[in-house]
């Protein structure tokens, strides 16, 4: 098709069609201009809220000009594929400490390769039907600032978690780019209905949610469990909890979220071995079994001796058992790293231990004052 007989408006409804067709719940269409958030980021870097994720000081402006990303850019094609899987079982894990936490996003398949695929294939759709396309999927994967474009391509609303919400889906779905060089009409951007609510800023364990929609990734457990490669501060372990990777509280405050729709691709459905697991079953893989264990998994990514450091912490959090201290001790020596939250890890549940035996004379005690006194047992 020559690109003078090309009707945009028709070649915009068929790509929204043909991303549905493909498993995108949501297709919108932005221009490239994100000037009103160069501000914002920079302020952001500046205060030093990306902790130690260097590669955002690293490519600065770049993040908010998709053209500069790839030259010729006039269009972001932004779509959203939902995640939510049907067993989530958020409070369950939760409200038992000896069990794993992870975010659900990675109980499943790495979402980037399927996203990806599934652009490119919307990318090669248009091809088709335009002469000479230039185009480049993303997904999470290049300095560009995803949520501002989704915001302005119509698929929600930045919520003060920053993440983009909407009123049918709520915010469990992943984003992906599709940067191309034609002249499509673009999508208007939804209201904000957040209104007055607090409760993902309210909720959040370590307070990392510093103003509307702002961030402070050196306080956020995900950062701390997925990207920070050191030492967690000690001052976060506590409030981790058992939340061995990433964090879902902000979400499951929202009330949006009480409409989310489950996933279609049973990629992301839980795979048994990571779904509510004991806390000491995973700390004892070995890495040869971690490795194979989270195959094709996002958890690969942060390592064994990672993994092995975030559950030590949620074991410290655990109540007392004579297996987790053994199983702590065992790894001494493993890296100096690991070193740190091991030994703690064993002073808590140390502490513990002596929690719980304060706890038993003191209800012994009153026992025998009740019996001495010749009360009832229940008084």
């Amino acid at each position: 098709m020559s690109i003078h007989t090309i009707d945009y408006t028709v070649l915009a409804q068929n790509i929204k069609k043909w991303g549905k067709e493909l498993g995108f719940q949501q297709v919108g269409i932005t221009d490239v201009d994100l000037q009103n958030q160069e501000k914002a980021l920079q302020d952001w870097l500046d205060n030093g809220y990306h902790g130690e994720m260097e590669w955002m000081a690293r490519h600065g402006m770049m993040r908010a000009r998709p053209d500069e990303l790839l030259p010729g850019t006039l269009r972001v094609i932004s779509v959203s594929m939902d995640y939510l899987p049907p067993e989530a079982g958020f409070a369950e894990t939760l409200k038992q400490p000896h069990k794993a936490y992870i975010s659900r996003y990675a109980l499943g398949r790495d979402y980037h390769k399927l996203l990806r695929q599934r652009l490119k294939q919307l990318g090669q759709k248009i091809s088709a039907e335009v002469e000479q396309l230039g185009f480049r999927p993303f997904v999470d994967s290049a300095p560009i600032l995803e949520r501002p474009l989704a915001e302005k391509a119509g698929l929600g609303w930045t919520g003060k978690h920053s993440l983009i919400l909407n009123a049918q889906g709520g915010s469990w779905f992943f984003l992906g780019e599709l940067l191309v060089d034609i002249p499509l009409p673009v999508d208007s951007a939804v209201e904000n209905e957040c209104g007055r609510c607090v409760a993902c800023k309210t909720s959040c364990p370590t307070g990392a949610i510093v103003d509307d929609a702002v961030i402070d990734a050196r306080r956020c457990i995900s950062y701390l469990t997925i990207e920070l490669d050191g030492i967690i501060p000690e001052e976060f372990r506590t409030a981790i909890g058992n939340r061995i990777y990433g964090c879902d509280d902000c979400q499951l405050v929202c009330p949006y979220n009480r409409y989310s729709s489950l996933t279609n691709e049973k990629d992301f459905h839980c795979r048994p071995q990571l779904y509510q697991q004991d806390l000491l079953t995973l700390f004892l893989w070995d890495e040869k079994t971690f490795l194979s264990k989270t195959e094709g998994s996002a958890i690969r990514r942060i390592g064994h001796e990672k993994w092995l450091r975030n559950i030590a912490v949620a074991l410290g959090n655990a109540p007392y058992s004579d297996k987790f201290v053994d199983a702590l001790e065992s790894r001494l020596g493993f890296s100096e790293m690991l070193d740190v939250h091991l030994h703690w890890a064993i002073q808590q549940q140390i502490q513990h231990r002596k929690a719980a035996t304060h706890t038993r004379q003191n209800k012994t005690a009153r026992l025998i004052r009740i019996v001495e006194k010749g009360l009832p047992r229940d008084a």
